[in-house]
């Protein structure tokens, strides 16, 4: 059996100021002190594919309108919603305000397995990824509801921080999906 690929215009792709004005699942990401562009526009690029609310980017972490997102993001930095803070622990403190339970997604004593993680249907979730090296600070996971780690079987300790937020956007989806 042949299958050919869908062009373009048969996606039925909703334009930026669509985008803006439909429903979204109510997560937002936190980016702390994310320092690749690429990483970022990745993450603009999932949050538009799964209606993010809102992207919070902080500290080093570069904002749009930036080329190097763009390449990565290919426009859903425009349409994806984001603000910018210089202090992650900001961010995280308004969110609190704001009422969001808080999930740094990082590998720490008593940490959850995503696996294990479910979500109420009607809660608002924010999701903080960290730096490359780094990972989330340790301040930033002091301020945190919860840490969520994701299992991994082989040699390596980590993840790409773009891949980690595709895998945890996508298991969020899922449970925060109308």
């Amino acid at each position: 059996m042949q299958r050919r690929k869908l062009k373009i215009e048969e996606l039925n792709r909703i334009s930026p100021e669509e985008f803006r004005k439909a429903d979204k699942i109510p997560l937002v990401v936190v980016l702390d002190n994310v320092r690749s562009r690429h990483n970022i526009g990745s993450v603009f690029r999932t949050g538009d594919a799964f209606r993010l609310e809102e992207i919070l980017l902080c500290g080093i972490s570069a904002t749009p309108p930036d080329v190097e997102i763009h390449k990565s993001a290919l426009g859903a930095e425009d349409a994806v919603k984001w603000r910018y803070f210089g202090e992650t622990l900001a961010a995280v403190e308004a969110l609190k305000r704001e009422g969001y339970t808080l999930f740094s997604i990082e590998q720490v004593e008593n940490s959850i397995s995503l696996r294990d993680i479910k979500l109420k249907k009607g809660g608002k979730y924010g999701v903080i990824f960290g730096h490359e090296v780094h990972g989330v600070a340790q301040e930033v996971i002091n301020a945190s509801d919860g840490c969520i780690e994701i299992p991994q079987y082989g040699t390596k300790h980590s993840l790409n921080v773009s891949v980690t937020a595709g895998i945890v956007i996508w298991d969020f989806f899922q449970q925060l999906k109308e």
